[in-house]
């Protein structure tokens, strides 16, 4: 018997055959494919398909940040402005905390405490200069606000005066900048102070510290000096260690002193704050509510403080109630009085004279792009120039024309005139109407409708036609049955792009409209860039999106968007 090991036919390797016997053998054992570098082949096809996502995605990764820095995001945070409310819990912290416990319902004011949160909340925000902001704000929902606050800011010195007048006659001390940061400021951060200080540094100061006894001893003064502290190093850039601190401070260290027991503290300026402890007993106060009230008999008003309740939460629904003609109220939502009752008129009017002009571009751009699409090229192409020249003339200067063109004394009034159809003194309206609305931007806007129908039109065969007449259609059959369901496509792209260009605009409106020929978008403009209520014009520019978008899933649905085509 011959040893295997020995026969040189086993040492060769398996044979051509052998190889493919073996690889069939393992497929139908159900043994995976192998690729050349004898890793399975779905696997190396798998890492393969992600390396070219991956290198496609590197290629579009540029364009997609740059669309999404400055596109999306800013779209973005405009209509998060229709939801955000934080000015009123951010400007006026206690005030917000407290005012959720009051009952709107019971007919009175909040409690002393309350008006205390207020007068803190209130003394802060005039020193930032944040109290005016905030009462504008208010004053969209009630009138009256800003006013309010804008008085109030400016006599908020009469409460903190009366403490700060009588611990200063007591000892002069507390109308000093160094007893005042000692007491309250940490050993280490004044010890940094006076080094920023005496090395007349530039840049930012050492963030003032407080101590953590005082925090405990002395809350409401530790609270107040230490905004005080962080203010003026952050916006007056003066040193704590120099700068004395506002009466609201002494306000605050009366109230501190009536509650708390020092006779067992010994650390800086003790002597000073025993002394003062003493002698706060015989003190005159100040009732806050009734020096609040004084200042401003508004601040009894429930009315008032039912606005503040309603809009201190961080986020609100009143931006979009205010949109549909309703408002907050302590019951909740209601519709606005029927003279208030704007935005549903603007919202149904801009959607009819959006199709009102649709309409019109259909009617007059369907003869043009037909003419163009069945003339010699050469001719098509110079007619083109005269679609194409009103985009060379600036938007502005065609609407001025229009308001020429339109009013009693103008260019189409006179020919009337002249021809004998109208009366010299029954010259036609027809500007600062819906009218001169629709003829501008139909003009306007007649480009964009021609220039699908024209591409669509041009990609139609002559022959077909042609085809039906020969089978005994007449011209009218022939266009009705054959031409014109293929220029459907075309209509249908012209008329999404016209209709959702027509919602938006309000340039041509805002000149020739007057009253009655305004759009919604004239009304979010005036919020952004004149009332400068930028979330009730983010909450209405997102209704008219979900609307434009809604319109959009019945247009596919009933027509359906893969039958509107730009081309053939």
């Amino acid at each position: 018997m011959t040893d295997a090991t020995n026969d040189p036919a086993s040492t060769a390797g398996p044979t051509p055959d052998q190889a493919r016997r073996a690889d069939q053998a393992d497929r139908e054992a159900g043994a995976p494919m192998l690729a050349a570098d004898g890793t399975p082949l779905k696997k190396s096809l798998a890492r393969s398909l992600r390396i070219q996502k991956a290198r496609a995605l590197m290629l579009v990764a540029p364009l997609l940040i740059f669309v999404l820095v400055t596109f999306i995001a800013p779209i973005g945070d405009m209509l998060f402005r229709s939801v955000e409310n934080q000015i009123v819990s951010e400007t006026l912290p206690r005030t917000a905390a407290r005012i959720g416990e009051w009952d709107a319902n019971s007919g009175e004011a909040p409690d002393e405490q309350t008006f205390e949160a207020l007068y803190y909340d209130l003394f802060i925000a005039e020193a930032r200069k944040e109290h005016t902001r905030l009462g504008t704000r208010l004053n969209y929902e009630q009138t009256g606000m800003s006013s309010l606050f804008r008085r109030s800011g400016r006599s908020l010195e009469d409460i903190s005066d009366v403490y700060l007048d009588q611990f200063e006659d007591m000892n002069e001390a507390w109308d000093e900048a160094r007893p005042w940061a000692e007491l309250m400021g940490e050993p280490d951060w004044i010890v940094d102070q006076e080094e920023f200080d005496a090395a007349e540094m530039e840049g930012r100061m050492p963030a003032f510290r407080v101590r953590d006894e005082m925090l405990e001893l002395l809350p409401r003064t530790a609270a107040t000096y230490e905004t005080f502290a962080r203010f003026a190093q952050t916006e007056d850039e003066d040193s704590p260690l120099e700068e004395e601190p506002w009466g609201l401070v002494h306000t605050a260290l009366y109230y501190d002193l009536m509650e708390a027991d020092v006779s067992g503290y010994n650390g800086p300026q003790a002597a000073l704050l025993k002394e003062a402890d003493a002698a706060v007993a015989d003190f005159e106060s100040v009732n806050f509510k009734e020096g609040m009230l004084e200042i401003d008999e508004d601040w009894g008003s429930v009315e008032t403080w039912t606005t503040l309740q309603m809009y201190s939460p961080d986020y609100t629904s009143g931006y979009f109630l205010n949109a549909v003609d309703m408002q907050k109220t302590a019951d909740g939502p209601a519709l606005r009085d029927a003279d208030e009752r704007i935005y549903g008129l603007l919202f149904k009017r801009t959607l009819f004279m959006s199709l009102v002009i649709t309409f019109s571009c259909i009617a007059l751009a369907y003869p043009v792009a037909y003419l163009l699409s069945n003339l010699p090229a050469r001719t098509a192409n110079l007619l083109m120039i005269l679609v194409l020249l009103p985009f060379w003339t600036s938007l502005l200067v065609r609407t001025s024309a229009w308001k020429v063109m339109l009013q009693q004394q103008g260019v189409i009034n006179d020919v009337l005139v002249w021809l004998g159809i109208v009366a010299d003194e029954s010259r036609l309206v027809m500007i600062n109407n819906q009218f001169g609305t629709i003829v501008a931007m139909t003009h306007i806007l007649l480009p964009f409708m021609i220039l699908p129908m024209y591409s669509v039109m041009s990609t139609i065969p002559p022959s077909y036609v042609r085809a039906a007449k020969s089978l005994g259609a007449t011209n009218t059959t022939a266009f009705w049955r054959v031409y014109f369901p293929q220029s459907v496509p075309g209509i249908g792209a012209g008329s999404i792009l016209v209709f959702i260009l027509s919602i938006g605009y309000y340039i041509t409106p805002e000149i020739v409209g007057g009253t009655t020929g305004t759009f919604i978008s004239n009304r979010i403009a005036y919020h952004i860039s004149s009332s400068l209520n930028w979330g009730l014009a983010a909450a209405l520019g997102s209704i008219l999106l979900v609307v434009v978008l809604v319109l959009y899933w019945a247009y596919d649905r009933i027509v359906g968007i893969d039958n509107v085509k730009l081309g053939g």
